[in-house]
C-alpha cells in the first residue's frame, strides 16, 4: 500500500510518499506561499536531483492537485496513476481530550477537530484545509488524522490538571495537553528496540529539542507528564518561545508597557527564548558560534537553555522514581553535541556517565552517548514522525484493530 503523508500549514504543506511493505520513502516534498502567484514546489526522489516549480497556487486544494500531478509525472515521478495514492495520513496538532489515538475521518471527526481551532488556532484550521483539499482531489481514498496531543492522553490527572479553578476545566477545557507525542512516541519504541528490553519496563525521558522543545517522562511506555502545556508555551526555554514564567509577569508587563494581550502573546511566543536572552538569534547553531566566540549574552542563553532541560530531567526521573535512559532527538537534539554534553554533565549524580567520543560522531541512526559502564544510557534518537503516522494510517486503512504501539 502506498500512503501519502501530509503536513499542512496555513500557507505550506509538506508531503511524504510511503510504500509500507517496505516503509520506504518515495518521494518527499513540500509546497510553499501557497495564496501568493508566487508559490514554490519542491520535489525531491533519492538518487535523483531536487525539482523546483513556481507557479500560482492561490488554495490547498490546488496544492494537493499539484503534489499528485508530481507524484505521476512521466519525468519526475514514481507513480504510474493517481490511483496509486492508496490512503493519506495527516498530522494534527491539537485532538483534545477527544481523541487519545489515532483515526479515519469522517464527518464526527472532522466536527470535533473544528471545535478544537480555540486550542489551536494556527494549526487545526491548516490541518482541516488540508483535509479538505486531500476529499476533493482523493474523493474515494481514506484519510486518517493522527494527533499530536493523542500520545499523552494517558497522563494522570496529577499531571495534567493546573491548580486553578475546576470550573475552568469543566467549562472550557483548560488542562495540560502537552505536544510533540507523535516524536516522543515514536522515539520510545526505538529507543526500546536499541536497548534490547520491551518498552513496558522502561522509564524514559524524552527530549524533543528543536525551535520548539519539550521533555516527556514516558513511564513503562506511556506518557506520564510532559512539559508543554494547554498550549506550547510551556516548559522549556525554546528558539522563540519563553517558557515557563511567573503568570503574573504577563499582567505586570502589559501594564507597565501599555501592551494589549496580542501583544504580550506575541512577545512570549514569537519574541522571547534564545532569541530574547542571546541578542543574536533563534538558531542554536549561531547562539553556539557567538558564545564559542566569547559573547556572554550567547553564553547565558546557552546555560539557561541547558539548565532548564536538565531540571526537567531531574524532576521526571523523581516523579517515575527512577531513570533508565534519557533521549534527545529534533534537530537540536540531534546535531548538537556542545548542548547533550552540556546538560550531561549535570546528571552524573544519576550515574550517567558521558563518552565524550560518542557524543561526538554524527550518525543518522540510533546510537549510544554514554560509556557502557553509566548506570542511565543516554541515546541519540533521530526522530521520524512521518513514518509514524504512516503506519498508524496504513493500520487504519487496512481495517485493523487494537493498539499495536506499546507491546
Amino acid at each position: 500500500m502506498n500512503v501519502l503523508v501530509i503536513n499542512a500549514g496555513s500557507s505550506s504543506l509538506k508531503y511524504q510518499l510511503y510504500e509500507m511493505n517496505t516503509e520506504q520513502v518515495l518521494a518527499t516534498g513540500r509546497v510553499e506561499r501557497i495564496g501568493m502567484e508566487s508559490s514554490i514546489l519542491t520535489h525531491e526522489v533519492e538518487g535523483r536531483a531536487e525539482v523546483r516549480e513556481v507557479s500560482e497556487i492561490l488554495e490547498h486544494t490546488t496544492a494537493i492537485r499539484k503534489v499528485l500531478d508530481m507524484l505521476t509525472h512521466r519525468q519526475f515521478g514514481v507513480l504510474n496513476a493517481i490511483s496509486e495514492v492508496q490512503a493519506v495520513g495527516h498530522r494534527v496538532v491539537h485532538g483534545g481530550e477527544t481523541f487519545s489515538e489515532s483515526v479515519l475521518v469522517d464527518a464526527n471527526v472532522k466536527l470535533e477537530i473544528r471545535k478544537l481551532f480555540d486550542l489551536a488556532p494556527l494549526h487545526n484550521p491548516a490541518h482541516m484545509m488540508g483535509i479538505a483539499a486531500v476529499e476533493m482531489n482523493l474523493p474515494d481514498v481514506p484519510q486518517a488524522v493522527v494527533f499530536d496531543t493523542a500520545f499523552h492522553q494517558t497522563m494522570p490527572k496529577t499531571s495534567y490538571l493546573y491548580a486553578i479553578p475546576t470550573v475552568l476545566y469543566r467549562k472550557h477545557q483548560v488542562r495540560r495537553y502537552g505536544f510533540h507525542g507523535t516524536s516522543h512516541d515514536y522515539v520510545s519504541q526505538r529507543a526500546a528496540e536499541y536497548l534490547g528490553r520491551p518498552l513496558r519496563d522502561l522509564k524514559l525521558v524524552s527530549c524533543h529539542i528543536g525551535n520548539g522543545a519539550s521533555c516527556t517522562a514516558i513511564l513503562h511506555g506511556r506518557s506520564y507528564d510532559t512539559s508543554m502545556g494547554l498550549t506550547p508555551l510551556e516548559g522549556l526555554m525554546m528558539g522563540t518561545r519563553s517558557g515557563d514564567l511567573d503568570p503574573a509577569i504577563v499582567p505586570y508587563t502589559m501594564n507597565k508597557e501599555d501592551l494589549t494581550l496580542n501583544e504580550v502573546n506575541s512577545m512570549l511566543n514569537k519574541h522571547s527564548g534564545l532569541m530574547a536572552v542571546s541578542g543574536i538569534s533563534s538558531d542554536m547553531r549561531e547562539v553556539v558560534q557567538a558564545m564559542e566566540a566569547g559573547n556572554e549574552q550567547a553564553k547565558l542563553a546557552f546555560e539557561m537553555y541547558a539548565y532548564r532541560i536538565r531540571k526537567y530531567i531531574g524532576a521526571y526521573a523523581a516523579a517515575m522514581d527512577g531513570l533508565d535512559a534519557v533521549l534527545f532527538t529534533a534537530g537540536v537534539g540531534e546535531n548538537s553535541d556542545v548542548l547533550r554534553k552540556r546538560v550531561c554533565e549535570g546528571l552524573t549524580f544519576f550515574g550517567l556517565e558521558l563518552d565524550h567520543g560518542r557524543n561526538a560522531v554524527r550518525s543518522k541512526d540510533v546510537r549510544r552517548i554514554t560509556t557502557d559502564a553509566s548506570k542511565v544510557a543516554a541515546l541519540v534518537v533521530p526522530t521520524n514522525e512521518e513514518l509514524l503516522i504512516a503506519r498508524d494510517t496504513y493500520r487504519l486503512a487496512r481495517g485493523q484493530g487494537g493498539e499495536l504501539r506499546h507491546e
